[in-house]
């Protein structure tokens, strides 16, 4: 099993449920290295800590953490400060208000962590999954990890405690930071259209439908040329100006036409399935005396 990477309590009202954290998502991207390309070689670069004073190595040893209150002054914050901190801020999962998980936009979520019970702790823990399941509510709580606070979201998933920390709200970018966002005047023609179209598109989500075939690509080129093969030339793909609307009928068209093979494929198996069936049934049937 895997390591925890936490553990605490998580406290609400007067009630505290005993908790261990482990994280619940892995990245599985690609990771390159920085190389000295010499003579044919490929050779790993390293990196050296220096002095950006002096230009000078600094040794692991001299190297301290701090905060730049203002331009080029700092302040060294040792182990022994972080220690100072309220323990029990470190060591618990505060929630400060229920919510409807419909009410926090995405683009808060950071990361996800399972939540499960320390030894002892199993009846609160599973007293919680079930009043969050029949509620509906998610807890918007506070926590702190690796020495920073956290907002964060608890919630109930695959019948477990998932915890999902989020980015407060001064730390989230709105649009209008960025400029004036263009508004064009839309007919309704075209909203009816789009609107057709994401109908069409439409589908339960699946996470396993998925994958990443840029990943999977890349890895397969890295191979091939591993193996001293020869890799395809690059296609170059010109943009095109549509027209809009055409581009939105004819994709409409399209998707329906796509929905209509689908529907007849079942429908088409469905028939066979019964017509297999009634077969089965007329040659299990008794044969009839004559009279």
């Amino acid at each position: 099993m895997a390591r925890s990477i936490w553990s605490g309590a998580i406290s609400f009202g007067l009630v505290s449920v005993p908790v261990k954290m482990y994280t619940a998502t892995s990245s599985q991207e690609l990771k390159f290295h920085f190389l000295h390309k010499e003579n044919g070689r490929l050779n790993p670069i390293g990196y050296d800590k220096v002095d950006k004073e002096t230009g000078e190595s600094v040794s692991a040893d001299d190297i301290v953490r701090g905060f730049e209150i203002e331009k080029g002054r700092f302040v060294e914050v040792t182990d022994e400060d972080i220690d100072r901190l309220d323990i029990e801020l470190t060591h618990s999962i505060d929630i400060c208000d229920f919510v409807d998980l419909d009410d926090i936009d995405p683009v808060y979520f950071r990361k996800a962590y399972y939540l499960l019970p320390q030894d002892g702790a199993e009846k609160p823990y599973r007293l919680l999954v079930q009043a969050l399941e029949q509620t509906g509510k998610v807890g918007v709580a506070k926590v702190v990890i690796r020495n920073k606070q956290h907002l964060a979201c608890l919630r109930t998933w695959q019948d477990a405690l998932l915890l999902e920390t989020m980015y407060y709200a001064d730390e989230v970018r709105l649009p209008d930071e960025l400029g004036d966002l263009p508004k064009p005047k839309l007919r309704g023609a075209e909203v009816d259209m789009a609107t057709s179209l994401v109908e069409n598109l439409s589908e339960k989500f699946e996470p396993d439908k998925y994958n990443d075939t840029y990943r999977k690509e890349l890895l397969e080129l890295i191979r091939a040329k591993a193996k001293g093969k020869e890799l395809p030339e690059r296609e170059e793909h010109e943009a095109e100006v549509v027209d809009l609307m055409e581009a939105l009928r004819e994709s409409v068209e399209r998707t329906k036409r796509a929905g209509s093979s689908k529907r007849s494929g079942s429908s088409a198996r469905a028939r066979k399935s019964s017509s297999g069936t009634k077969s089965r049934s007329k040659k299990r049937a008794p044969a009839k005396k004559a009279s």
